[in-house]
């Protein structure tokens, strides 16, 4: 693959956290993300105070219709009070289908826009966040925990909020009714509130688990999913099923432990909501014996009583949601407070715009987070402008790690790592992007089109990305035929991971993606070794085009590709143990690079 591009910008208005860098706390990033627009709110306020108000007047109606009737009202009045009745309700259901699609619409938009948030932040954070993790699991970071948000927050609307603001309605109008039965409800919704909120210290952890397994799944699936040729031609399929079963056992007793937890609080809410009901209705029925109430008021004052209980059956029938919602809330937000290890300078210093750039590791040491094993130690390296330098040595052995310093993806525990003779500590990244790439054997292709493949979906408005070059390219690297052969040149659609291209034009593709780049420093990480003798010659003549004013690093096990280098660099357990010109290390008999080039079999 080639990595040069910087990274996309946001769209306006939408906060931004360059890969964990200070900024704005988690929790305000996620609500500024999920804040609806000025038309938008106000269009909901109105729906959901629509959905509120129409249920509470209805029983006024009843109220009216059963004292009527007992007064002997005429039947025309009756029968206006019961169209009014039914006037209200179906306006009522109306009201909630709208706030409903509202709610879904807002919902939607605000978490598009904290996935886009998520995931630029993801991408921005380093090497060594991403190395401890799986793609499935990533994926299940930035997209499935905000699905669960996105349900939460329509469910949210509709039955928390309505369901409150309507109970909150229904204690004040039967407080106005009778002090001492909206005394007993109030009492009563508050203690069943209390009981919830301590319910929920229970359920949430137990919710936070099983995400957390989803995600481990997930992730344990994409891994066999991408290695099934593997698996399957070693057969290893029952050890995979295996591992499987393993993590499918701990999700299976997370859920059942959260589902426990949720069926427990669901059927003492319950019991304890009957148990208030059927004393309000009591209540209700001593005063209407005692001449207290009205028959009308009694059927009122029931009607407010089943009022009561539809919030709290739609707060305990959304609970697991409720529960899964925090728990998505907090991974999000521990996602968000991720912060990456390489820091963006204060005051940044820019890199030489054009030409190639020397390259200087000053007693370079590097041991990877929570690990006190170095990788590198103590290595010194130093090339001009224009010079190239071949990394070799066994598998393991420090070269790609070094390469990865030179592109700030890891930055030195010792030394300094400088490029155009600024120390890459104090360039501001997208900077380093810009002008140092790098070409490995492990290309990446896109579902798009050739186009899009090469440019890495930057706009063709950008200096030096029209057809016309992008053609120019493809041919300088060999590909000119294969683009005449194609159905709709550039505009021709590649198959998912670059399904319907070779292994070797699909390296051809990354070396024409780095011809697109204004790079000043070039890592070629074993950018040959897919290619057949065929493909390779010719490759050859476009990699000398691509280093001829650039500085190079080659990264190879086939020492017969390192011909034209200047100069080489021997590693071997994380140091450089010879370095040198190429020609006077050939010449020497006693060198560690003469030796590797009798054992390849290629003449020094």
């Amino acid at each position: 693959m080639v990595t040069s591009a910087t990274p996309s910008s946001l769209p306006s208005g939408r906060p931004r956290t360059p890969g964990g860098d200070d900024g704005p706390s988690p929790s305000r990033l996620v609500l500024s993300s999920l804040r609806p627009g000025g038309r938008a709110g106000a269009a909901l306020v109105v729906a959901i105070a629509a959905a509120t108000v129409l249920p509470l007047l209805a029983p006024q109606f009843t109220k009216r219709f059963v004292d009527g009737a007992i007064a002997g009202d005429s039947a025309a009045a009756l029968v206006l009070l019961a169209l009014g009745y039914l006037g209200l309700a179906v306006t009522g259901q109306l009201a909630r289908m709208l706030t409903a699609w509202l709610a879904s619409r807002l919902a939607w938009d605000g978490t598009n826009r904290l996935r886009e948030l998520l995931a630029e932040h993801a991408l921005g954070l380093d090497m060594a966040y991403h190395g401890k993790r799986t793609p499935g699991e990533m994926i299940e970071r930035v997209d499935g925990d905000v699905v669960a948000l996105a349900q939460f927050v329509v469910a949210f609307l509709l039955d928390v909020v309505v369901s409150l603001l309507l109970l909150l309605g229904v204690i004040v109008i039967v407080l106005s009714v009778d002090l001492r039965i909206g005394g007993v409800l109030l009492a009563f919704c508050g203690l069943l509130a209390l009981g919830m909120v301590r319910a929920q210290r229970l359920a949430v952890p137990a919710a936070t688990k099983v995400r957390e397994g989803f995600a481990a799944l997930f992730g344990n699936l994409e891994e066999r999913l991408a290695g099934a040729e593997d698996i399957r031609a070693n057969g290893a399929g029952e050890h995979m099923v295996n591992r499987f079963h393993q993590t499918s056992a701990r999700l299976y007793r997370a859920d059942v432990h959260a589902q426990k937890i949720s069926g427990g609080l669901f059927a003492g809410t319950t019991v304890a909501f009957a148990l208030g009901t059927a004393l309000v209705l009591g209540l209700a029925a001593w005063s209407q014996q005692e001449g207290v109430l009205t028959v009308g008021t009694a059927v009122l004052l029931f009607q407010y009583t089943q009022m009561v209980r539809a919030p709290f059956e739609r707060l305990i029938d959304q609970l697991q949601q409720y529960q899964k919602a925090l728990a998505a809330v907090a991974r999000i937000g521990g996602l968000l407070a991720e912060r990456r290890t390489l820091s963006e300078p204060a005051d940044p210093r820019p890199l030489p715009q054009a030409g190639p750039l020397s390259v200087d590791l000053d007693g370079v040491a590097f041991a990877y987070p929570d690990d006190d094993e170095q990788v590198l130690a103590g290595v010194d390296l130093h090339l001009a402008p224009g010079e190239t330098l071949g990394l070799v040595g066994r598998t393991g052995s420090g070269k790609t790690t070094i390469a990865r310093m030179v592109l700030r993806l890891y930055d030195p525990t010792e030394g300094s790592v400088r490029v155009g003779g600024v120390d890459l500590r104090d360039v501001a990244l997208d900077d380093v992007h810009r002008r140092v790439c790098i070409v490995t054997q492990d290309v990446q292709l896109f579902a798009a089109t050739v186009r899009d493949n090469l440019t890495l979906f930057r706009s063709e408005s950008d200096a030096g990305l029209d057809d016309e070059r992008l053609s120019s390219v493809l041919g300088q690297v060999g590909l000119g035929g294969w683009l005449e052969s194609l159905p709709d040149g550039l505009d021709t659609v590649l198959g998912p991971q670059g399904g319907g291209v070779s292994a070797g034009e699909a390296q051809l593709l990354a070396f024409a993606r780095a011809f697109l780049t204004d790079a000043g420093v070039v890592v070629l990480d074993e950018a040959s070794s897919r290619l057949d003798p065929a493909t390779e010659a010719r490759i050859e003549a476009a990699m000398d085009r691509l280093l001829a004013d650039r500085t190079g690093i080659l990264i190879a096990h086939r020492l017969s590709s390192l011909a034209r280098v200047d100069q080489i660099a021997v590693v071997d357990e994380g140091r450089v143990v010879e370095y040198g010109r190429r020609d006077e290390l050939a010449a020497d008999p006693a060198s560690w690079f003469g030796h590797l080039l009798d054992a390849a079999g290629v003449r020094r």
